[in-house]
């Protein structure tokens, strides 16, 4: 399973947690976001990793040409877009960018909203399922009505985020099979600060749970 710990801003804290075991950091190219960083600090993560992970770097309403510079500037190997990105735009930047893991993240207001993931099923390799928020575009703490998205199977991969921590991540996963997790907001003492104790209590929980 995949597990992602998402905005990253420390170098010694991304390499830490990749040597728990996180299979991808996220990088907020957001600006408006606390916990944003620009391509010279994903940089600076990237360059002390101890070990190879996916670098992700997480956009809203970014235009194709800032997320492709972006990419270039900073190391990433994929990009989530979480912002009211169409189907068409993941289908332009499929075109530009076909190399990269390209992630597309749902911020689910009710099942209803899930008919739209067949639509871009086709341009991106993963999905990602959120919990909306009126002002927020991620990080909220708010969870998921787990139990409504047990028919979610999607035809590609998707991780499941939105309020996750080490108490409750069990819980989910006992209720859904994601093929991999995102955590931000609970794994943190502040945003852009992750809580090292905390993420070592996320994979001892995870660990337990596989046995």
């Amino acid at each position: 399973m995949r597990i992602k710990i998402c905005g990253i801003t420390i170098p010694e804290q991304g390499d830490a947690i990749a040597q728990m075991g996180a299979t991808a950091l996220g990088f907020i190219c957001v600006p408006t976001s606390p916990r944003y960083v620009t391509p010279a600090q994903i940089s600076a993560v990237v360059k002390i990793l101890s070990i190879k992970v996916d670098r992700i770097g997480v956009f809203a309403n970014a235009t194709i040409e800032q997320i492709c510079q972006t990419v270039a500037e900073a190391p990433l190997s994929g990009v989530q877009l979480h912002g009211d990105e169409t189907d068409e735009f993941c289908q332009q930047l499929r075109q530009r960018l076909a190399e990269v893991e390209i992630i597309k993240a749902l911020r689910v207001r009710s099942c209803e909203g899930l008919k739209q993931v067949e639509n871009y099923t086709s341009w991106v390799d993963t999905l990602l399922l959120d919990a909306y928020h009126p002002q927020m575009l991620g990080g909220t703490g708010t969870t998921l009505d787990w139990s409504s998205l047990q028919q979610f199977h999607p035809s590609c991969p998707w991780l499941l985020a939105g309020g996750l921590t080490p108490d409750n991540v069990l819980d989910a996963l006992s209720q859904l099979q994601p093929g991999g997790i995102d955590l931000s907001s609970g794994v943190e003492r502040k945003p852009g600060d992750k809580d090292l104790d905390k993420v070592a209590k996320l994979f001892e929980k995870l660990r337990m749970a596989n046995g």
